[in-house]
């Protein structure tokens, strides 16, 4: 397979479901075409050949780094600008709205960091070690960016939506059928 036949078949078969991991990280559909097309032409600028399954992890991997390093960028660009607060007006919990919007919005609400080790912990099903290797962090650093994700969503998604806080910070996944 040449390389555009391997990056036509992933788009093809894998497309949508990069779409969709995407937009758990950005909360935005534009946002996350615009992130997994970036991955496709960072991954497949270079010659890849081989079976499709083979390029779907690296692809995933290159979409959450542009999300992070497009972070590290609007954070040094807003260093450099002086901006006028604006007021936010308070969730009021009676509102009642769907569960994929409030998700949506819940994952909004997270810092960068936050939502990625939150996307990584309950979409991917990655232990807290996973993750921080994943994102070259250290353990602890993980545990606290899930804990404090955790005291976001609560008055969001209700005190209960990620499970109880030692299912955030324990080193194995919530037993869901998945690995441990």
């Amino acid at each position: 397979m040449s390389t555009d036949d391997v990056l036509a078949e992933l788009a093809r078969t894998r497309g949508p479901a990069l779409v969709g991991y995407a937009h758990l990280l950005t909360g935005d559909r534009a946002a996350a075409e615009d992130l997994v097309q970036e991955a496709f032409v960072r991954v497949f600028s270079r010659r890849r050949t081989g079976p499709v399954e083979r390029w779907e992890p690296y692809v995933r991997r290159v979409v959450l780094s542009a999300f992070l390093d497009e972070h590290r960028r609007n954070a040094r660009r807003r260093d450099r600008e002086h901006l006028v607060p604006v007021a936010t007006t308070a969730h009021d919990p009676s509102e009642h709205v769907h569960a994929d919007v409030d998700i949506e919005r819940a994952l909004a609400a997270l810092p960068r960091r936050e939502r990625a080790c939150v996307v990584l912990r309950f979409h991917d099903d990655l232990t807290v070690p996973e993750i921080a290797a994943t994102l070259g962090l250290a353990p602890g650093s993980v545990k606290r960016y899930l804990h404090d994700a955790a005291a976001r969503l609560a008055p969001i998604l209700g005190p209960d939506a990620l499970g109880e806080p030692e299912d955030l910070t324990t080193t194995t996944t919530p037993d869901r059928g998945g690995r441990r």
